[in-house]
């Protein structure tokens, strides 16, 4: 049942357990709680039990939070410490497949920046502008893909209607790819402790 409690010895035990239960089909999401993530991600990456599946695994946090008309997720903060443009590529798809796997038609994705003009200076525009590009070009499909984009200009449509930005992902994105695990452990736990998200 959904409501299981299953008592484990220590905290490596809890890992192994609930991993086996994603691995037998009786869980669907592995979340972590008091567990520290390095011997959480131990159990997860073994390779003869764990949940390899030859892709990049990536850490996504989703969130409900009363200012926001819908769940609203933050990746990679947790597993990827400085992913280069192919592995966000990656971080990106794995989101993707996931909201589509929750019923997600067509999931809205803002790759945050500081700013919201690609810039050569700041790698992380013209990484945003790339994984644009792909979703233009059919490289990375199954969903709508803005960037480089503000969060300002993801959450706000007051304020990108006094920037003058376009964009059919502000105000209504399901996903919000970060450039390194810094930022999206600083705004996820940003949006719990200070914006009252779940």
């Amino acid at each position: 049942p959904s409501d299981a409690i299953v008592e484990a010895n220590d905290e490596v035990e809890a890992a192994t357990i609930a991993v086996g239960m994603i691995n037998a089909g009786k869980a669907d999401f592995l979340m972590k709680g008091k567990i520290q993530t390095s011997d959480l991600l131990k159990v997860v990456v073994d390779k003869e039990h764990g949940l390899r599946t030859g892709n990049v695994m990536s850490h996504m946090a989703i969130h409900e939070m009363k200012s926001y008309k819908k769940l609203i997720a933050v990746t990679d903060g947790g597993m990827m410490t400085y992913p280069d443009l192919d592995k966000k590529r990656q971080i990106l798809e794995n989101a993707v497949t996931t909201f589509r796997q929750m019923g997600y038609e067509n999931p809205k994705v803002a790759v945050l920046t500081a700013i919201e003009k690609v810039n050569p200076k700041m790698p992380e525009t013209v990484d945003a502008d790339a994984l644009k590009q792909m979703s233009i070009d059919g490289t990375i499909t199954g969903c709508t893909v803005e960037g480089p984009i503000s969060y300002d200009l993801t959450m706000s449509v007051e304020s990108a209607k006094i920037k003058g930005f376009d964009s059919p992902v502000t105000g209504d994105a399901d996903i919000m790819l970060v450039s390194n695990i810094h930022v999206g452990n600083i705004l996820s736990k940003g949006l719990i402790y200070s914006a009252g998200a779940k």
